[in-house]
């Protein structure tokens, strides 16, 4: 069995998944509000959580905000800026004693809308999520599968609705830039991204709880 964990800047998620794709588990904690030690310690709680209810041992996959450097190995862009500098995926595969697969938390999401959800059966993904910061990520041919991660527009908002309801015209600006940026990123010419409009592509929009 498989379990994915998705570490957001209020709450951490995780499921379990069998090998038909079956959801069997789910578990959903709080983000620690204090340190970056205190993340990892809460990660591992929680699959330790899932894999009790699960009965075995599962392979472990976790998205999270901003990226891992392919130079140091170390978080960068994260919006939960105490996760930036550190080696999440080493402690996290100390921890855990195994190998521990990390992506950016939007492209996670696009490639899954891609695969079976809002978007599947389209060429050409743009996924954007509204959260704690706001992340773009996508799924192209010329991107591939692991897509590209866009990085966060801003850094947390406020928690009451009417704060969020007034940001979202200015985050509707910010995605279209991400989008453009996405573009650019997936299409070698104009021309080839016309090709891909119409029915061919989609931008799917979740509003994290």
């Amino acid at each position: 069995m498989r379990i994915g964990i998705d570490l957001g800047g209020t709450k951490i998620e995780g499921l379990v998944l069998d090998k038909g794709g079956v959801e069997r588990e789910r578990l959903r904690v709080p983000t620690p509000a204090g340190s970056y030690e205190e993340d990892v310690e809460a990660i591992v709680e929680l699959i330790a959580g899932l894999e009790r209810k699960a009965g075995q041992r599962c392979t472990i996959g976790v998205a999270h905000p901003g990226a891992i450097s392919p130079a140091t190995g170390l978080v960068k862009n994260a919006n939960s800026t105490r996760l930036n500098g550190r080696p999440l995926k080493a402690d996290l595969e100390h921890r855990l004693d195994r190998e521990v697969r990390l992506a950016n938390d939007a492209n996670c999401f696009a490639v899954s809308e891609a695969s079976d959800g809002a978007a599947a059966g389209c060429s050409i993904v743009f996924g954007v999520i509204l959260g704690t910061g706001v992340g773009g990520g996508g799924r192209g041919q010329r991107v591939g599968a692991r897509g590209v991660a866009l990085g966060l527009l801003d850094q947390h908002h406020r928690d009451p609705v009417h704060d969020r309801i007034k940001d979202l015209a200015l985050r509707a600006t910010q995605l279209v830039r991400l989008l453009e940026l996405y573009f650019r990123v997936a299409f070698r010419t104009r021309e080839d991204f016309e090709k891909f409009l119409g029915d061919h592509w989609r931008m799917v929009v979740r509003l994290a709880p």
